[in-house]
């Protein structure tokens, strides 16, 4: 088999290696691949390996050998999926592999609000405590996550993980989804309650028609004063420009990105630079361990597909 990964940089920084993939056949590696690269590096592939490379008709239509595309990622937007269904190429998605790390990067963004721990160590660091005439100078207001109420829209994996560890932190926890679900200490309603009553906002569904820009002007407008907002899902699901317009009119107190709707971050980005906006760079899935994972995922998916049982097949 010739297996062909398109942008293996997007997985590693040198901390993985193709090993486990080796085994499937001869693999030829590209760290990058720009979109006029694509056709010419997989037209002899059998088989496709790729994270965010756009997989569309243009780019696919001299891949006359390709079988199956596998990607190093859950979301499979850049997949064209009409055109693969139509020429019998099968895609795999890597689902859940990275629940956990992504549920702790959404509580680091709201504890990083809550406790202030960066803006307290740099007083520290600042040499602001020496010589303090109190031993708990309250320069930065911080609040309790217990009995604040966490609003999740969507309950897929990661949406139950959120609400495991709010509960744990004694959190009230509302949730909106469009397919009924019943889980121990979880309130579910419609998306105006949820925004009118949580005090955190925490969206986990995947973008798509219904959830292209979701969260827009009149959203925002629902959401209660000072309330938080926090993305780790996908950046289409925000309308950049008016969670900027919320946060800078300070109806909104604060937001917590990991995803924008252009990545890398753009210079003309909305966002950037609004003061009470904490951007990440798509990296809540980036603990070594979470892509070890990952990669093993992928390696399962493979060998599922060779023995002629598919799984974590998208259509």
């Amino acid at each position: 088999m010739n297996i062909v990964i398109t942008d293996w940089k997007t997985v590693t920084n040198g901390d993985l290696t193709t090993a486990p993939i080796e085994r499937f056949g001869n693999v030829t590696v590209y760290p990058l691949t720009a979109p006029e690269q694509i056709a010419g590096r997989i037209q002899d592939a059998d088989i496709v390996l790729c994270n965010k490379t756009p997989m569309t008709a243009e780019t696919l239509k001299n891949a006359k050998k390709l079988k199956y595309i596998g990607l190093f990622a859950t979301g499979y937007n850049n997949i064209d999926l009409a055109y693969t269904n139509a020429h019998g190429i099968t895609v795999c998605n890597a689902g859940g592999y990275s629940t956990d790390a992504v549920a702790q990067h959404v509580f680091a963004m709201i504890l990083s609000f809550m406790s202030r721990v960066e803006d307290y160590r740099r007083f520290c660091d600042d040499g602001k405590w020496i010589g303090s005439d109190v031993f708990s100078p309250f320069c930065f207001p911080m609040q309790e996550l217990s009995r604040k109420t966490l609003g999740i829209v969507g309950f897929g994996n990661i949406g139950k993980a959120v609400a495991k560890i709010a509960l744990a932190f004694n959190m009230k926890v509302l949730c909106y989804t469009r397919t009924p679900r019943q889980a121990e200490g979880v309130e579910f309603v419609e998306l105006e309650e949820l925004l009118r009553r949580a005090d955190i906002v925490s969206p986990h569904c995947p973008l798509n028609p219904d959830s292209a820009k979701l969260f827009n002007a009149a959203t925002f407008a629902q959401m209660k004063q000072g309330a938080l907002f926090i993305n780790t899902s996908r950046g289409g699901v925000v309308d950049e420009e008016a969670l900027r317009e919320a946060l800078v009119s300070g109806h909104l107190g604060g937001a917590a990105l990991d995803v924008l709707e252009t990545e890398p971050m753009k210079a003309d980005c909305p966002l950037y630079g609004v003061e009470n906006c904490l951007i990440t760079p798509h990296v809540a899935w980036a603990p070594l361990q979470t892509r070890e994972r990952l990669l093993a995922l992928v390696c399962d998916n493979i060998a599922a597909f060779l023995e002629g049982d598919p799984q974590n097949v998208v259509k």
